[in-house]
């Protein structure tokens, strides 16, 4: 498996009577693969599934498994949690449901099972996982951090094909890592502001909330940088962080769901508690810049 290019996590929508809209989230699917995205991330922390029924997360895969299927991306489906056991039996009821998908793994959260707990967690579900694996690596959700060493001994785990780096920007670690990148491992930002300098650096592509909202955009600076048009990649490398970092101004996916309802892409901005919708003026500000990138 080659993990590349953008990557939207879709949200969840919901329906005025607080169920989720399976209809508009297949629309929303196919929107975005429509628009040039490489695949899709179902039950991502954008698509709050914490706070889904166990029959909800599974109406979302299927939905986004078929959209995927019908248009020959790839399906990343979320899969986490801090009981290696229990994280382990549902890879593989998933990779039962959805064989072709892989599975996005979060580093075991609130735990802090240290370095070696983390590879050693990792060690164990590839072990018994039919479905390839992509660390999350989120210290500022999870609590632990990993060393460029660490990150090498993940990437040299069999069944372990890339790794979602979210560590709030462009650090040190990531210049290590990305200065000796192991073979076959795909470096993907989970950073939607620092898109645009981590593809400089080579970042094989990103996992990004804010692409929902200019999808064909994000795909083009994906393209320019692959592509070496530096000019072009820079400019519109500017215009998307200022999209992305508006995108972040309340907790995600509130701005992202308020816009997309804006636009009228989805039945409501409804989120599930305890999140609360994003204030009127952090929507319009999202909207207003997803619309200059129309022109």
């Amino acid at each position: 498996m080659e993990l590349k290019g953008i990557h939207v996590p879709l949200i969840t929508p919901f329906a005025a009577d607080g169920s989720v809209a399976l209809d508009a989230l297949e629309k929303l699917a196919y929107e975005v693969l429509d628009a040039g995205a490489a695949g899709l991330v179902a039950l991502g922390t954008t698509g709050e599934p914490a706070a889904l029924s166990a029959e909800e997360r599974d109406a979302v895969v299927e939905v986004t498994a078929a959209a995927c299927a019908a248009r020959g991306a790839q399906l990343t489906v979320g899969a986490s949690g801090g009981d290696t056991r229990a994280v382990g039996e549902a890879l593989v009821a998933l990779g039962a449901r959805v064989p072709q998908a892989a599975a996005l793994v979060t580093t075991p959260a609130f735990v802090r099972a240290g370095e070696a707990g983390t590879v050693a967690h990792f060690r164990a579900l590839a072990a018994s996982s039919p479905l390839p694996l992509v660390v999350y690596h989120i210290p500022y959700r999870t609590g632990q951090q990993l060393s460029p060493a660490a990150l090498r001994e993940l990437a040299a785990i069999e069944g372990v094909v890339g790794v979602k780096y979210a560590t709030g920007g462009l650090d040190q670690t990531a210049a290590e890592l990305f200065a000796d990148t192991p073979a076959g491992f795909a470096v993907l930002t989970g950073e939607d502001a620092f898109l645009s300098p981590m593809l400089a650096i080579g970042a094989a592509g990103g996992i990004l909330a804010s692409a929902h909202l200019a999808t064909a955009r994000f795909v083009e600076l994906y393209e320019a940088w692959r592509a070496g048009d530096v000019e072009r990649a820079r400019e519109l490398g500017h215009r998307l962080t200022a999209l992305a970092l508006s995108a972040f101004t309340a907790p995600n996916p509130t701005v992202t769901k308020g816009v997309l309802h804006a636009q009228g892409r989805i039945p409501t901005p409804d989120v599930r508690l305890p999140l609360l919708p994003a204030g009127a003026a952090e929507v319009e500000a999202a909207l207003a810049l997803a619309s200059g990138l129309d022109h």
